[in-house]
């Protein structure tokens, strides 16, 4: 009888984890998917990278996976479809953490490992973090991206992506 009650209280305390969980699984989808979007295409090492963030993460692991990556493919599906809707609907998303640093910080770690799914150094996504950052009060600079004090520019150390200057 107590592995019964057992049962019932862990059952309780998962379900009241995802409850409390769901914005941050929302939001955190959304922001997978406007960086892993931001190029233009979805490579399969992002989309291994949203599996490993899902199976790494204590705040992602009491949702089933399938789950989290239906959303992820929902909120690329619209952005993909119709952008300026899409992407307010991921945006819309995010501000359910934006009053919490410490999970908005967390995000844009995530957004931050979807973008170095890739080789080299996208500056779409470099761009999409300072945008994500901006939106929810983190400093560019804690991520490894920063504005050039002079012209307002994203800068990296290694701009792949950029056009040579003739």
């Amino acid at each position: 009888m107590t592995n019964f009650f057992q049962s019932l209280i862990d059952d309780y305390h998962s379900q009241i984890d995802r409850h409390n969980n769901r914005p941050f699984m929302e939001a955190a989808m959304a922001a997978c998917s406007l960086v892993a979007i931001a190029d233009g295409e979805i490579s399969l090492s992002e989309r291994i990278r949203v599996d490993q963030i899902l199976e790494t993460l204590d705040e992602l692991k009491v949702f089933d996976p399938h789950e989290a990556v239906d959303l992820f493919n929902e909120f690329n599906q619209a952005i993909l479809k119709a952008p300026k809707q899409g992407r307010e609907k991921a945006m819309e998303a995010l501000q359910s953490v934006a009053d919490n640093p410490e999970s908005a910080r967390l995000l844009i770690r995530i957004c931050v490992a979807i973008s170095e799914a890739k080789e080299g150094k996208s500056l779409a996504d470099q761009i999409e973090i300072v945008m994500l950052c901006s939106l929810l009060g983190v400093e560019p600079e804690h991520c490894g991206l920063y504005v050039d004090d002079a012209g307002g520019v994203l800068a990296s150390a290694d701009n792949s992506d950029t056009p040579a200057e003739n």
